[in-house]
């Protein structure tokens, strides 16, 4: 009976060490994973740094191009006609240009369209303007007639390009 008590306190005393010394691997392995994630971590939040500051750096060239292009203006100045068709018939258009700048774009005819349609359709002419260019959306309710006036600004405009 001795040695069976010996037996086991033996076994439970190998088992103790054994459960002791996987503890401290285990310990190591998540030490050693956490310092690898780490290094990972930083390498990837410099990439990241290093990315946004070409970023900014890009976007400073080309917002600089964009305004010195901007100041001296994308079309020659003067009033330019263009005509397309609208919802009852040709509608005119006339863009002016000052500065290098679309200023105006006024309807010099459109006898074929229905009144309501035609009011409704003006509203793509800030449009327009606003973005310097007839690649803006129609207007919904009056799609034919401010198709119209977007292709016939569109036709004024490519007169109108340096």
């Amino acid at each position: 009976m001795r040695q069976l008590i010996v037996r086991f306190l033996n076994v439970a005393v190998i088992a103790a060490v054994l459960i002791g010394y996987n503890t401290v691997l285990d310990k190591r392995d998540k030490e050693d994973q956490i310092a690898r994630l780490s290094a990972e971590l930083e390498t990837t939040q410099l990439q990241k740094e290093n990315l946004q500051a070409a970023a900014a750096a890009s976007n400073t060239a080309d917002t600089a191009a964009s305004e010195a292009a901007e100041a001296e203006g994308q079309y020659v100045d003067g009033r330019y006609d263009g005509e397309a068709d609208g919802f009852g018939g040709t509608i005119a258009v006339e863009v002016t240009v000052e500065g290098g700048q679309i200023t105006d774009l006024a309807i010099t005819s459109a006898d074929g369209e229905d009144s309501v349609y035609l009011s409704n359709a003006e509203a793509i002419i800030p449009k327009i303007i606003e973005a310097q260019s007839a690649d803006v959306d129609t207007i919904s309710g009056a799609t034919f007639s401010s198709t119209g006036i977007r292709n016939a600004a569109q036709e004024a405009i490519e007169k109108a390009e340096k």
